[in-house]
């Protein structure tokens, strides 16, 4: 039987390069030259710390951080700007997590997208993926222009095709 896996996954180098890029900016633009804080990205947890005086230079901390990650090729939905930010002495923080992975919630809706357009499919969720296998090639490919069509609320990535 034909397969492939569902995957939503961020290059860590090329986060990194974003990240760095985002830095940069931040020493070069006139609003935001004499701030404390910054930009942070920490590897081993996969999220990015900003740091600002105030939450309106947060705001523009993550403007600038999300047109860098979209420069970079990174698919903007990839970071979650959903946390609070939390004030930190005279700082205001704001951790922003870099979805890796795809959680049970976007599991859901994808194995519920593939069986609802009654596809001679079966879509199972492994961990963090979630396997797509049919005896035909060309039923797997309907699948995936499907999924590119629908919004899952994450990027995807489409790997490991056998035949």
């Amino acid at each position: 039987m034909a397969s492939f896996d569902i995957v939503s996954k961020v290059d860590p180098q090329t986060l990194e390069n974003a990240v760095n890029t985002a830095k940069k900016e931040l020493q070069t633009r006139y609003d935001l030259r004499d701030t404390k804080g910054g930009i942070d990205l920490d590897k081993k947890a996969n999220t990015i710390l900003l740091s600002s005086e105030n939450s309106m230079r947060v705001k523009a901390l993550e403007d600038i951080l999300l047109g860098r990650v979209v420069k970079q090729g990174i698919d903007g939905t990839a970071l979650d700007f959903s946390a609070d930010e939390q004030p930190s002495g005279n700082l205001v923080k704001k951790t922003i997590k870099v979805r890796a992975g795809v959680d049970k919630e976007a599991g859901r809706k994808i194995v519920k997208a593939i069986k609802d357009a009654k596809l001679k499919v079966e879509a199972q969720m492994q961990d963090d993926q979630v396997r797509v296998s049919a005896k035909k090639i060309d039923d797997l490919q309907a699948v995936i222009a499907l999924l590119r069509r629908t919004d899952i609320g994450q990027p995807l990535q489409f790997v490991n095709m056998k035949s």
